[in-house]
């Protein structure tokens, strides 16, 4: 093995147990705020009486037809692995009384999540919710760490970083203070900022460059905002078109603006889209200018849009692939109703995805020129920048030395 390899091992080895340390304390924090108490001081939702259990007999398989579907049913035993119930054994019909996704096939040993409720009459029931994934998901995470370290080696490693700040960002501020009654918006805004700030730091550097990047983040985040609320505002979303949004509402202890809400998810959805244009059109403008020194700064903003045209293009194609991806099983839902599309665009959840789309595509072509003009400033300007900051940087020096 050579001695290049061993260092590459080594540092990828570091890397995955600085991801892994990363991970185990953000764990507990996203555990913490999923378990947070409503003022009737229960869990939301199905947490409170969920546990994990295994599967340690099937006791009949057979055939039912519910209405028109024939399908298998399943009764089998489960020891519950956690909580108050843990170390009992009960016993589970799935499938009899309800329809079942095809292929779903239990087996001795896996692993499932059960609701155990206690009846008024003092009995105990219980019932399958779904399989316990957390093993599968793990390997599919170790397999994103590690590619992303070989492919993208230091860049990759310092992405990986760079991705679990945004996660660390989103459980650590945004939610919480949503949660404390601050605004979604400014909360989004603010969070957004500081988050692809460090970002950008973290994995480009302390440069010029990442400078304007970070300037045109500014600036299309706050074109994006005020074009998200405008349309928000113009087409009357309320924020009740979400059932989520009616559960948090009966559930929370405090008043939650849901319409700053949708506003505030509008723009951190966009945010990755953003991260992705800003840095390419800074660095685009950084390459031209190093390539010809002699371009104004006219020539450099016209030569970086042209690629930021097709950048910009592709882009919104992007976005609106993945929202139409994400909104698939309503499509179809949509189709199979017969209801006229003027109709069904009315509705209020189905308006939210096209402002959603539609406002984050505008904030996606106002980042190319944005973040395009500001780079063309500051590199047309390096020289005289570098000289402010030489210079502010020796009177620092004078000021601290001591005096005789």
């Amino acid at each position: 093995m050579t001695k290049e390899m061993r260092r590459f091992l080594m540092y990828a080895l570091l890397m995955m147990i600085v991801f892994a340390v990363l991970i185990l304390t953000i764990v507990p924090r996203l555990n913490a705020l999923l378990s947070t108490k409503t003022r009737e001081g229960q869990r939301i939702g199905l947490g409170e009486n969920m546990f994990q259990a295994e599967i340690v007999e099937i006791v009949e398989e057979g055939e039912v037809t519910l209405g028109e579907i024939s399908q298998t049913y399943q009764v089998f035993r489960v020891e519950i692995l956690e909580g108050s119930w843990q170390g009992e054994v009960r016993q589970i019909e799935y499938g009899r009384r309800q329809v079942r996704p095809e292929g779903l096939t239990m087996r001795l040993g896996d692993r499932v999540l059960v609701q155990v409720d206690q009846m008024p009459d003092g009995s105990v029931n219980a019932f399958f919710v779904d399989y316990v994934r957390t093993r599968s998901l793990f390997w599919l995470l170790l397999a994103f760490v590690v590619f992303s370290i070989i492919v993208g080696r230091g860049q990759g490693a310092r992405g990986l970083l760079g991705l679990l700040l945004s996660l660390w960002v989103i459980i650590g501020f945004i939610i919480p203070r949503i949660l404390q009654g601050d605004d979604p918006t400014w909360v989004s805004v603010i969070g957004g900022f500081f988050l692809l700030g460090a970002t950008m730091y973290l994995i480009y550097g302390f440069s010029l460059k990442t400078h304007a990047a970070i300037l045109g983040l500014l600036g299309t985040l706050v074109f994006t905002g005020l074009m998200v609320a405008f349309f928000v505002n113009l087409t009357r979303l309320t924020g009740y078109g979400n059932e989520d949004a009616l559960y948090i509402m009966q559930h929370s202890d405090v008043t939650i603006n849901l319409r700053g809400l949708v506003l505030a998810g509008m723009l951190i959805g966009a945010l990755g889209a953003l991260d992705d244009l800003i840095i390419t059109q800074a660095s685009v403008v950084f390459e031209l200018n190093d390539t010809d020194p002699n371009l104004d700064m006219h020539g450099l903003y016209q030569r970086a849009m042209r690629v930021g045209q097709d950048h910009v293009t592709a882009m919104i194609n992007t976005l609106f692939m993945a929202y139409a991806g994400a909104a698939l099983p309503t499509l179809v839902l949509f189709t199979l109703s017969g209801q006229g599309f003027s109709d069904l665009i009315n509705l209020e959840f189905v308006a939210e995805e096209v402002v959603r789309t539609l406002a984050g595509s505008l904030g996606l072509i106002s980042a190319a020129p944005i973040s395009t003009a500001i780079a063309s400033l500051l590199v047309v300007h390096r020289s005289r920048l570098t000289e402010i900051s030489a210079s502010f940087l020796r009177r620092l020096e004078k000021e601290d030395t001591p005096r005789s």
